[in-house]
């Protein structure tokens, strides 16, 4: 579980295949100050597994991209030199700072625009229809990890707005017109139309990203 509150932006070292699945190593001397093997790292919002046997010891660590999460993130185009936003598992005695974050895409979508401010950024993304009933303006959205507050909705687009310590401490400060980015919308929102179903007729997401399989 995280919050989407990212510890740092970290830099992916390498990518390499094996098989059916893609590994990387990523460097994030933060999240990796007391990583161990089985420990959970979100990277660029997709929760997933550190591999490496005794843990990190040189800042570094690696993990393992499966077919589904290749399919459903925005991490099947990442390429050596990428910067990506890092954030650890938070404990059961953290801060709940942003918003309750799984890990779990539910979908990739595009920047669209950018209007930069004096001091802030606003941004507007694209937005499924599938995803489009889970967003409401003041609601909680992960893009790329990172929790942020919907300013306004359309019917196929979002926006929000960044404040400077988000430009900076974020790759979001980065992102370009037709980047595309990771999205995971509100958990609780999921929950609560999955529950609602036998009521209104209409079933929630199917299926959604996140590594559920922890290396033996």
């Amino acid at each position: 579980m995280f919050t989407g509150i990212v510890e740092e932006i970290g830099e992916v070292l390498a990518v390499r295949e094996s098989g059916e699945v893609v590994v990387l190593t990523v460097r994030g001397r933060t999240v990796t100050a007391d990583a161990g093997h089985g420990d959970s790292i979100a990277v660029n919002g997709v929760c997933l597994t550190v591999i490496d046997p005794a843990g990190s010891s040189d800042g570094t660590f690696t993990v393992e991209l499966v077919p589904e999460t290749l399919k459903r993130s925005s991490l099947s185009a990442v390429a050596e030199g990428a910067r990506v936003n890092l954030e650890r598992a938070v404990p059961v005695t953290g801060r709940l700072g942003g918003h309750i974050v799984q890990g779990h895409v539910d979908g990739v979508a595009t920047l669209l625009s950018r209007t930069p401010g004096e001091r802030s950024d606003e941004l507007r993304f694209s937005l499924a229809p599938d995803l489009a009933r889970y967003v409401v303006e003041k609601g909680s959205i992960a893009v790329d990890g990172v929790s942020l507050t919907v300013a306004a909705v359309t019917p196929d687009g979002f926006t929000v707005a960044l404040i400077p310590t988000t430009l900076s401490h974020t790759t979001l400060g980065l992102r370009q017109v037709g980047d595309t980015v990771n999205l995971e919308v509100d958990v609780v929102a999921k929950y609560v139309e999955r529950l609602a179903a036998g009521y209104t007729g209409r079933t929630g997401l199917t299926a959604t990203v996140g590594e559920e399989a922890r290396a033996q």
